[in-house]
């Protein structure tokens, strides 16, 4: 039995705004050398998303030298994030221009309020994402570690919220676990951690909170070799969601044997 298989008897498929899929992992298109080194190691990856900036890729999907024309959309759901936005009404206007290039109604919501350390602008991030979902979107909305944000985004009619670990391309990994599983434990819709993992580790110890899925680009993109890196998190990803599923044993302070000791042999 392959661990595809396995996983498909032992575990439930992400849900994401009524489409299921088996990969729990999402990945990014920015950074990679060359195209023929995304395909590569998106096809490594196993994920089933990805995501494309709609401010930052020429659309034409003729254009051999564009992105878009090596993904294909009946292998890979294509999700246009708004990368690069740093107000809502650019945000909307750029998930608006995504819409009509073709990519449908999902988007990847991203408002970012500082420059240096890309984090969300949290009043733009709801203003837009109130905007988008009246107006159809299913939005899947990139935004920092707090629980307040996260549920008034879940009020608002997200289809997921996506803390982040880290900041965004910083590589430094899970920064506030707590928080992540507040949030996870407290909202009804999907969780996707999003942004900072560095390293298979960080992806592993992301999905033993109990999240429901993982979204990367720089950690594969930026890695000296982007496939084996992509392999590492795929893996990975799978490993954390088996450990949350399995339930670690508890931390002890002490020392107990792995073996029981009554009845040793002199």
């Amino acid at each position: 039995m392959t661990v595809a298989e396995m996983l498909e008897k032992i575990d439930e498929p992400l849900e994401l705004a009524g489409r299921k899929f088996r990969s729990r992992l999402i990945l990014g298109t920015g950074k990679y050398k060359d195209n023929e080194t995304m395909v590569r190691a998106i096809e490594a990856s196993g994920t089933e998303i990805i995501t494309v900036a709609v401010r930052r890729v020429d659309l034409d999907r003729t254009k051999e030298e564009g992105i878009l024309y090596h993904l294909d959309p009946d292998k890979w759901a294509l999700l246009p994030n708004t990368a690069g936005c740093y107000n809502a009404d650019d945000a909307v206007r750029y998930a608006g221009l995504g819409r009509a290039a073709g990519f449908g109604d999902w988007i990847k919501l991203e408002v970012i309020g500082d420059q240096e350390t890309l984090l969300p602008d949290v009043e733009g991030l709801l203003e837009a994402a109130g905007t988008l979902v009246a107006n159809g979107f299913k939005v899947l909305a990139y935004t920092n570690e707090d629980l307040i944000t996260a549920l008034k985004l879940e009020q608002a009619g997200v289809a997921a919220v996506m803390p982040l670990a880290s900041p965004i391309g910083s590589g430094l990994g899970l920064l506030n676990p707590f928080n992540v599983r507040l949030i996870k434990s407290r909202v009804s819709v999907p969780v996707i951690v999003d942004a900072g993992v560095g390293t298979a580790s960080d992806a592993c110890v992301t999905m033993e909170q109990g999240v429901d899925g993982i979204l990367m680009n720089t950690a594969v993109a930026a890695a000296k070799d982007p496939v084996r890196m992509a392999l590492a998190m795929r893996y990975a990803t799978e490993s954390g969601r088996l450990a949350y599923l399995a339930g670690r044993m508890p931390k002890r302070e002490q020392a107990t044997p792995s073996s029981p000791t009554a009845g040793m042999l002199d």
